[in-house]
């Protein structure tokens, strides 16, 4: 089981360094999306609290379209409150890839529309904005593992 957790375009370090922490725990690999809101120094993400920085595979991408070129026709799922199915509803393969947008305005919608058939929700009250970034990936990552019966996790 090789999940694979891709950032595009984060904005905060804090959560970056959250979601290396839950890379590490799960085994999920962590691809970054430039162009990121910092610099993606080991050091400005150990600030961030993340002192698992060498237990994460980490692929870095220039852009989304270099990340699409070589992953495109991969299993995506697209996470974003702009659909009705739920992450629930869907069954993830060993090496899904689990897209999540920027924290201030997520995917683009050129992305989304897309993929829209693999885009997929968190589903919260109606009148909130969005979950924090972090805590959406650490959700999908592990109901992902969940339906792998949590394969590898003691």
């Amino acid at each position: 089981m090789a999940f694979n957790i891709v950032l595009v375009e984060p904005e905060i370090p804090q959560n970056t360094g959250n979601i290396a922490r839950t890379c590490a725990c799960t085994g999920a690999r962590l691809h970054l999306v430039e162009p990121m809101g910092f610099r993606a120094t080991e050091r400005n993400l150990r600030r961030a609290g993340c002192d698992y920085w060498d237990d994460v595979d980490i692929v870095k991408w220039p852009c989304v379209e270099a990340f699409l070129e070589a992953h495109g026709s991969d299993e995506l799922h697209l996470f974003t409150g702009h659909t009705q199915r739920r992450f629930t509803d869907v069954a993830y393969g060993d090496e899904s890839y689990l897209l999540f947008g920027r924290e201030s305005r997520g995917l683009d919608s050129a992305l989304l529309e897309r993929f829209a058939d693999r885009c997929v929700r968190i589903p919260m009250r109606a009148d909130e904005r969005s979950l924090n970034l972090a805590n959406s990936v650490a959700i999908a990552v592990y109901e992902a593992a969940r339906q792998h019966g949590f394969a590898g996790l003691a």
